[in-house]
């Protein structure tokens, strides 16, 4: 479903990816481990379109994405793509409702249907009650699935999770991690997950580990 062939990316004289190709199927679990500085953060934001690789390329279900420029581009990454950053990245004058909607809204869809389906995913992660409480009113945790729940609302393809639990007391990451699987078994989702957590990385279906610049 996801095809990344020889990536090569540098800022200024640094070559922070060396080549790197990989594949990933669809409903799979693939976590990416290494060393601060390997490149891992690097490879998720352009597998996930945030940023250009200087050569090679990144296919998605055959289709070569960066031939998508410009406003092609955000659209195809609202529809296909979901985030799931360490720093949740929640809008603090916003509902938790609202903040999920942001993505539906953003791709000019059916307002009453985003809505409903942002209900949906919160009911589905336990926070029915708290969608009208504005991020600063929520737990870490909370904050997290808030920011699971906005990544899942298009339904991606796949979501990239950069640190998801790094920002996380150990039984809000363990809540966050048993999540994550709930949701492949649940709907099928593919998730690729950059973390330094090695209880994490261990649950996966193939941990691959980066160091300096390769995989």
């Amino acid at each position: 479903m996801l095809v990344a062939e020889n990536i090569v990316k540098h800022y200024g004289n640094l070559q922070v990816l060396k080549g790197v190709s990989l594949e990933v199927q669809q409903g799979e679990i693939v976590s990416i481990v290494g060393a601060s500085g390997a490149g891992k953060s690097t490879l998720l934001h352009i597998l996930g379109t945030l940023d250009n690789p200087d050569q090679g390329g990144v296919r998605m279900d055959g289709k070569d994405v960066f031939s998508l420029k410009g406003s092609s581009l955000a659209r195809f990454r609202n529809e296909h793509i979901g985030f799931v950053f360490q720093f949740h990245n929640l809008l603090p004058e916003f509902s938790a409702l609202e903040n999920v909607c942001m993505p539906g809204f953003l791709g000019g869809r059916n307002e009453k249907l985003v809505k409903s389906r942002a209900e949906e995913l919160l009911g589905m992660l336990g926070l029915s009650n708290r969608l009208q409480h504005k991020p600063s009113q929520l737990s870490g945790g909370e904050q997290q699935r808030v920011s699971v729940a906005r990544a899942l609302l298009n339904n991606p393809k796949v979501v990239f999770a950069d640190e998801p639990s790094g920002n996380l007391d150990s039984k809000s990451a363990q809540e966050l991690h048993e999540l994550f699987f709930r949701l492949r078994e649940e709907t099928g989702q593919t998730f690729v997950i950059v973390t330094h957590n090695e209880e994490l990385a261990n649950m996966t279906d193939r941990k691959l580990v980066m160091a300096d610049g390769q995989l």
